[in-house]
């Protein structure tokens, strides 16, 4: 249920979902999306819809390395701060999505 509600979210509009993905510093430090992804559109979405790409995904992963010198480094934790202070705008629009119908009305 949680996935065809974010796949019905960017059938609607991926605007802001790709302008968080794509967001310079966002994409520096966590890279392309990943994900397993359908072959084809989900039953019920048009395959030729302009954000197929996305709507075809089955997961929404970004991964971030770190090597052991990175580890061992006095700045670590404030690297890591920073790190997930670039994917906060990911986290809050998902959770956005997954509290609300698609009328934006909240579910709790």
């Amino acid at each position: 249920i949680d996935l065809l509600r974010i796949r019905k979210e960017l059938e609607i509009d991926a605007t802001d979902f790709r302008d968080i993905i794509n967001e310079t510093t966002f994409k520096l430090i966590w890279g392309e999306l990943g994900g397993d992804e359908l072959k084809t559109a989900p039953r019920g979405f048009m395959k030729d819809h302009e954000d197929i790409d996305l709507i075809k995904k089955k997961m929404f992963v970004f991964k971030k390395y770190y090597t052991d010198n990175e580890v061992q480094n006095d700045d670590f934790i404030q690297n890591v701060a920073v790190t997930f202070k670039a994917i906060l705008p990911f986290f809050d629009y998902m959770s956005e999505i997954l509290t609300t119908d698609l009328n934006g009305e909240s579910l709790i």
